[in-house]
């Protein structure tokens, strides 16, 4: 006798509390099949498609998981739209799995459509357009965040809106009087990129202990000598250290940031080749210093889904751009159906 969807659910239900997961998603599959509308088993199996989650994050997931996650949070989204867990879980497979920054950005204005008063992805998608370095476009978005209209940010969202503000002022000023286009192989940034390709970049740990600290130091011992005497003294030079710390923190960041710049910039083009499916970084520079080092830090599908870009050896025309959504009229649902050819099916 065969098992009805009900069954089916409640054995994958049961299976992934005793932490079988291999079988819990195989349920989960014979519940779709019985029943394509089940938004629940389509979410169990976009989890379920994924590495087990370790203290609430997920664990790296391979190229077929991720692709396989998405393509059944794709269909959560068409079921439940108003499912919020989908819509980030679908961002971030997007984005940090899979490079698909194009996709990403069109994902979250539909879930403007649905949800146009949350601020979530306008967060998410200023911090795709800084990267890509579509300053305009992140103005643009900025302007959004404040209309009045807009929901409330929890604390959390109030902090990564600060975050992305902040990001986006010392990128635009970075890059202010030169916007790094990789497409462009004719680009001047790619001769400094080839002369600086042996040069690692300076991570944001070692630039607080060798730079900051030390004038924090110096300057909490000369303040300590003149005002620490007393109790009241001692506590003040604390809070004097405390805000010099965070103020040299702030201003040095943009230091930081130029000369790190043609490591970001390799980042973009790693970004914009996941992103266009086709290849701008020249073969003097991949596979460099430089570019181990930033390549190192994306997860391991994408780097297995650049792998495959650079194997299938595609030049991108100089005039590439990246396909936008239409800003002034929400996505339709038709924009992020499709998956690239590359990427395995469901089952």
């Amino acid at each position: 006798m065969a098992k009805s969807g009900e069954m089916a659910w409640l054995d994958a239900i049961e299976a992934s509390k005793n932490g079988d997961y291999e079988s819990a998603l195989e349920s989960a599959k014979d519940v779709v099949h019985i029943d394509p509308e089940h938004s629940d088993a389509w979410m169990a199996i976009a989890n379920w498609s994924l590495p087990p989650r370790t203290r609430g994050k997920p664990s790296h997931p391979s190229l077929q998981q991720s692709a396989r996650a998405v393509a059944a949070v794709r269909k959560v989204i068409a079921i439940d739209p108003d499912n919020t867990e989908a819509w980030v879980l679908g961002g971030w497979l997007l984005v940090d799995q899979l490079g698909m920054l194009d996709e990403a950005l069109a994902w979250w204005e539909s879930y403007r459509k649905h949800r146009p008063t949350d601020v979530t992805p306008l967060i998410e998608q200023i911090s795709i357009l800084v990267n890509l370095g579509l300053y305009e476009e992140c103005a643009d978005r900025l302007n959004d965040l404040t209309e009045e209209d807009m929901d409330a940010p929890s604390n959390e969202q109030a902090m990564r809106m600060d975050g992305v503000r902040r990001m986006v002022e010392r990128a635009a000023k970075m890059e202010a009087d030169n916007i790094f286009k990789p497409q462009n192989h004719k680009h001047p940034r790619w001769k400094v990129i080839e002369k600086m390709k042996k040069v690692k970049p300076i991570s944001s740990t070692f630039w607080l202990v060798m730079f900051i600290a030390p004038i924090v130091f110096i300057f909490g011992t000369l303040t300590m000598s003149l005002i620490g005497d007393s109790v009241f003294g001692t506590i003040l030079v604390f809070i004097i250290i405390l805000a010099m710390f965070a103020f040299l923190t702030r201003v040095s960041m943009g230091m930081l940031q130029k000369r790190n710049r043609h490591a970001l910039d390799i980042d973009r083009a790693i970004d914009m080749e996941t992103t266009s499916g086709k290849l701008c970084i020249p073969e003097s520079i991949r596979y460099s210093v430089v570019y181990n080092s930033m390549l190192t830090k994306r997860s391991p599908s994408l780097q297995s889904r650049l792998e495959h870009i650079i194997e299938a050896d595609e030049k991108i025309n100089q005039h590439w751009e990246i396909n936008l959504p239409n800003w002034s009229s929400i996505v339709e649902d038709e924009n992020y159906t499709d998956i690239d050819e590359d990427l395995p099916p469901l089952d």
